[in-house]
This record gives structure tokens, C-alpha cells and sequence, in this order.
């Protein structure tokens, strides 16, 4: 199916900047194992640190760095986007293998950000992208593979509010990461 003009161009400015973070995140971790005293570029203060985030072993959730799996994934999402923007047209199947791999992908970073809110207690930016990337990727693929239903009115529903369920979901998250460490944001006022 041809995507609208707007969706093809997020789904592929999502695979770049989830590929971008992910990247990032891999060399940063090279660097750590090559030298252990490296301070990645991305840790500022003791909140917001991917040092503290990628020496644990949630960093490494399968044995091996978890921005691996990003990079394969997001991969994937930045070829989708091509050749969506391209007006490639993708079958349903397609979409709907993207949708449950964005799922995964979803599930996943949601144990991440339980994990870095609630045992490690510290935030990692690039991680926090790959965060902001997927949770959208998931319900526009979702609402994508979907589409075919739209005479089903959950369907038209979803696909209506997709952003706003968006939205929804990320003052979720950043409501949780206030409350988190309200305690540290009031010291910088």
C-alpha cells in the first residue's frame, strides 16, 4: 500500500535518527570497553549519563549491546522509509510484520525505561531517542497495517487519533521521568 506524503517522510526521518542514536550508542560503548575511565559525550550530569546506563548489564539485555538490535531494526525502518517516500508500493504483510516488529521493539524499550527510571536511575539521551522513535513508529505502522480495516470503526478510530495517542503516551513517559527525579530537577532552579 502507497503511504500519504507526511507518513512515508516520518517513517523515514524515524529510521534515521533511530539509526543515528543507535550508532552513537555503539561506538560510545566501544569506547568504554576499549578505555573503562571514558566519559561518553552524552553523559552531562548524574541524571543524564549513558555512561552510567551502558555499564549495566540491562545495556547488554541479550549478551551482546542492545544497540545492535537497533541498528538492524532501524535499518529496516530507514529502508521502509525510502522507498515509501519513493511510492513504493509495500503489501499489507509488509506493514503488518513491521507492526509486530515495532511491538517488540516497543515492549522492549518500555522495560528500558523501567529499567533506567527504576534500577539504574539514570537517563541516557541517545537512548531517550531511540525511545522517542519507537513508540510513535509503533502506532503509525500499527495504524499502517490497519489501514485495510478502516471500515471497522476501531480501525478509523486508531488511524484518527494516532498522534494524539502519541502525545498520550509521551507525556506518560516524561511524566515518569519528572517524578523520578523531581528531586534532582528542583536543585537546578
Amino acid at each position: 500500500m502507497t503511504l500519504r506524503p507526511a507518513t512515508a517522510w516520518y517513517v523515514l526521518v524515524a529510521g534515521v535518527a533511530g539509526l543515528a542514536a543507535a550508532l552513537a550508542l555503539t561506538v560510545e560503548k566501544i569506547e568504554i570497553l576499549i578505555d573503562p575511565t571514558y566519559v561518553p559525550s552524552c553523559s552531562l550530569n548524574p541524571i543524564i549519563s549513558c555512561g552510567s546506563v551502558m555499564t549495566t548489564e540491562q545495556a547488554s539485555a541479550f549478551g551482546f549491546p542492545n544497540s545492535l538490535i537497533g541498528i538492524v531494526a532501524f535499518t529496516v525502518v530507514l529502508v521502509t522509509g525510502v522507498l515509501s517516500v519513493a511510492k513504493v508500493e509495500l503489501p499489507r504483510w509488509y506493514w503488518g510484520g513491521l507492526a509486530i516488529g515495532s511491538l517488540l521493539g516497543a515492549v522492549f524499550v518500555h522495560w528500558l525505561i523501567f529499567q533506567s527510571l527504576y534500577r539504574i536511575g539514570a537517563l541516557c539521551p541517545y537512548c531517550m531517542v531511540v525511545w522517542s522513535v519507537t513508540i510513535p513508529l509503533f502506532v503509525v505502522s500499527t495504524s499502517i497495517a490497519l489501514r485495510p480495516l478502516g471500515s471497522q470503526r476501531w480501525a478509523r478510530i486508531l488511524h484518527q487519533w494516532r498522534w494524539s495517542l502519541v502525545a498520550f503516551w509521551f507525556a506518560a513517559v516524561i511524566l515518569a521521568i519528572l517524578e523520578r527525579f523531581w528531586d534532582y530537577w528542583i536543585t537546578l532552579v
